[in-house]
């Protein structure tokens, strides 16, 4: 295992230029997965909708961000009489859609799930029953406890919650309840590495990070891929993620690359500072962008403000609120912008891996 290929996200990025195929490309160009033959881009994914009930008589409405999104749609199609890709749209439209295409089968972030629960409660007034789903699969994010039996309750259906790569988008293992393990879809797709050193984990370590084993992928040869993901081993069964590492924060479902934060500002006259912050007080993360500048005439600055913004939105779909440090930061290291991530949900551990214990 020691002589494969460790690659990060950034690794599959720096190769885009040479992958061949159909390519699986993150919002903001921090990942290229080359997806390979059809049906192996989709047939986990099919398998994990059969392993959450999903059957000939369903009908799939998939609201998921790109790529996981069309991948998802296709692979519901081989299972499901029929199948939609609607992506993660406001929740009236949602519930639309559901309706418009009488659904039994809902796909959904954890977050979006939960928030189209709340929305049918205080603004719609309706009875999330009335929907007719029978079944719920949750991908793309950390749970908060106990989403999916309230869902469940709520719902009157069944819920899965499924780990998707975040590569690909594409299921890799599943579980039907909370506190359960998760279930590879194949053997020898996953597998937990030491977040410090390119190593499989003991099964005593404290945390590991899951990995996308060789078998996982059908392009890329012996690469060991490092999800960003982190989970508490705690003995031979395979643990869900609970946090994540490294240069990218998972908000709402997409991976934000924080060099490409740092690249951003860095190109704007007078940014000496940043701090990401991201927390779920509802149901749905909320990001802000502290930006702290190194004059004090630039504070107040609406035109400064404008390209903070502006910069930011190039950057990615997820909705970030930026806001102005009042106090002067004085200037850096020349070649550095300090930055930090303060993620109050407890998911994000750090951006460097050789620091995590």
């Amino acid at each position: 295992m020691t002589a494969a290929r460790w690659l990060t996200r950034d690794d599959l990025a720096a190769a885009g230029r040479s992958a061949e195929g159909l390519l699986f490309v993150a919002p903001d160009l921090s990942s290229v997965f080359p997806a390979g033959p059809r049906e192996a881009a989709t047939g986990l994914t099919g398998a994990a909708l059969r392993a959450a009930g999903v059957g000939g008589r369903d009908r799939v409405v998939v609201a998921l961000a790109e790529p996981a999104g069309a991948l998802w749609a296709a692979a519901a199609a081989d299972v499901a009489r029929a199948a939609a890709a609607v992506g993660p749209r406001g929740r009236m439209r949602l519930h639309h859609a559901l309706t418009a295409l009488g659904a039994t089968t809902l796909v959904s972030t954890p977050t979006g799930a939960m928030d189209l629960l709340a929305r049918l409660h205080l603004e719609f007034l309706l009875d999330p029953l009335d929907l007719g789903l029978e079944h719920i699969v949750l991908t793309g994010e950390i749970a908060s406890k106990r989403t999916m039996g309230h869902l469940a309750g709520e719902f009157g259906c069944a819920v899965t919650e499924v780990l998707a790569s975040p590569f690909s988008g594409g299921a890799l293992a599943y579980r039907t309840a909370e506190d359960a393990p998760l279930t590879p879809l194949a053997d020898g797709v996953l597998g937990l590495a030491s977040p410090t050193k390119d190593d499989r984990a003991g099964q005593e370590a404290a945390l590991a990070e899951l990995v996308v084993m060789p078998s996982g992928h059908p392009t890329l040869g012996d690469a060991v891929l490092r999800t960003g993901l982190v989970a508490r081993a705690d003995g031979s069964e395979l643990p869900a993620p609970a946090h994540t590492v490294g240069d990218h924060v998972l908000v709402r479902g997409v991976w934000l690359a924080l060099p490409r934060v740092e690249k951003a500002l860095s190109k704007v006259d007078g940014v000496t500072g940043w701090e990401l912050s991201v927390e779920r007080q509802g149901t749905l993360d909320a990001a802000a962008l502290t930006v702290s500048f190194g004059r004090e005439s630039l504070i107040r600055n609406p035109m400064w403000r404008s390209r903070i913004e502006q910069a930011v939105r190039a950057l990615t779909p997820i909705s970030i609120d930026v806001r102005i440090a009042q106090d002067v930061l004085e200037t850096p290291v020349p070649g550095t912008l300090p930055g930090t991530v303060d993620d109050r949900r407890g998911h994000h551990l750090g951006r460097d891996r050789a620091l995590l214990s």
